[in-house]
């Protein structure tokens, strides 16, 4: 608890004392009131995606806050927002004198924006993550344009392949037989054709969400060297978002025809590739998602579970073993990650520090498990 600093010190000093006397004596830091209980990670990254300021109406890392409350800058929702809601939150429950059984740790991470090789993927590997004996995570979800918040208990792998065609070079003005161009076509052709099913299916069924079908978008296109000369090589690359519900290996095996039905000399080779899709139970089963969903009902928050369309941080923990919600509380709010004009409204973040206030406790109160009895 924070308390007045005593007369003629300065404050940083008390605080720095009152750190020390927590006892945080390894290898059972005393953080929670209980420290048998696994930990609550709440986690975010610190990394943002590039900006186009020409298409901004204000300079995005000025956090420009307009006579509505909006304030825009990158990382306004993706996920600035959500550190400092932990933060705040927690500073709050502090103040309140809240102890609480389970250890609460943030993690502020980085590199998730290019895959979190460096940063998450590595981290939950090393034995100071081991150390922080995590039971749950909070992790970022997106913006809602709806009053309803989604809950993120699942994701679509990353699948980025190239698939590189080769064929009988020569001269632009002759019918060469097996080119390349033709070979990647069929390739192409097949690829897009499965696009266009699965579109057609999450069109069809209302059910489904995107994060339930598996996308893919031609993203690249390389070969050639001069207008009149055929290629000997030809190469196209595809962002696949598969659906975790997918057999992996049998997927795997459909792109391998898809390859040989095009020709000899049809390769992939793969520049991404997630194969440990792990889903969170979103039913009573799950102890930590009854609490959540209990909070939220109490706090009159409608909520709607769905797998996430494309990838964060938290396969990694759910990789390792941790279940994991992803949760911006950003509702009535158009979904700009990535875009220009990213913005949050101030009052939607308040109510958002509001929401982790009472969600916090409760997740961090969540009663000891079987395995941790």
């Amino acid at each position: 608890k924070i308390t007045t600093s005593p007369k003629g010190e300065h404050p940083s000093v008390t605080l720095f004392r009152q750190y020390l006397r927590i006892r945080t004596v390894q290898p059972e830091p005393n953080y929670g009131t209980d420290p048998r209980l696994q930990s609550l990670v709440l986690n975010s990254h610190t990394d943002v995606v590039p900006v186009f300021e020409e298409h901004w109406s204000h300079d995005p890392f000025e956090a420009f806050k307009d006579p509505q409350g909006n304030i825009y800058a990158r990382g306004a929702q993706d996920m600035k927002c959500v550190g400092i809601q932990y933060l705040e939150a927690i500073r709050r429950l502090k103040g309140e004198g809240k102890r609480l059984p389970r250890t609460i740790h943030l993690t502020f991470v980085p590199d998730e924006e290019i895959g979190g090789h460096k940063g998450m993927e590595l981290f939950v590997k090393r034995p100071e993550f081991q150390a922080l004996r995590a039971g749950f995570a909070l992790d970022e979800g997106l913006a809602s344009p709806t009053e309803t918040f989604v809950v993120f208990y699942s994701e679509r792998s990353p699948w980025w392949l190239r698939i590189t065609s080769s064929g009988n070079p020569g001269h632009g003005s002759r019918f060469i037989e097996n080119t390349a161009a033709e070979k990647l076509h069929r390739v192409v052709a097949s690829v897009l054709e499965f696009r266009e099913q699965e579109k057609l299916r999450l069109q069809s069924d209302p059910s489904l969400t995107l994060g339930a079908v598996t996308s893919v978008n031609l993203t690249v296109l390389q070969g050639g060297v001069a207008y009149n000369v055929v290629p000997a090589t030809m190469s196209a690359s595809f962002d696949f978002r598969v659906a975790p519900d997918v057999d992996l290996k049998a997927f795997e095996k459909r792109i391998q025809g898809w390859c040989q039905d095009a020709g000899e000399g049809v390769t992939y080779q793969f520049q991404q590739k997630w194969t440990e899709p792990r889903i969170t139970a979103t039913d009573d089963s799950n102890p930590w998602w009854a609490e959540f969903s209990r909070v939220c009902r109490e706090m009159s928050l409608a909520v709607k579970p769905e797998i996430f369309p494309a990838a964060t941080d938290s396969r990694y923990l759910r990789a390792a073993g941790v279940p994991a919600l992803g949760f911006s509380p950003m509702n009535l709010t158009p979904v700009l990650l990535h875009d220009h004009n990213e913005f949050l409204n101030e009052a939607v973040f308040l109510r958002g520090i509001d929401i982790y206030v009472r969600l916090l406790p409760a997740l961090a109160s969540v009663p000891a498990l079987p395995h941790e009895r």
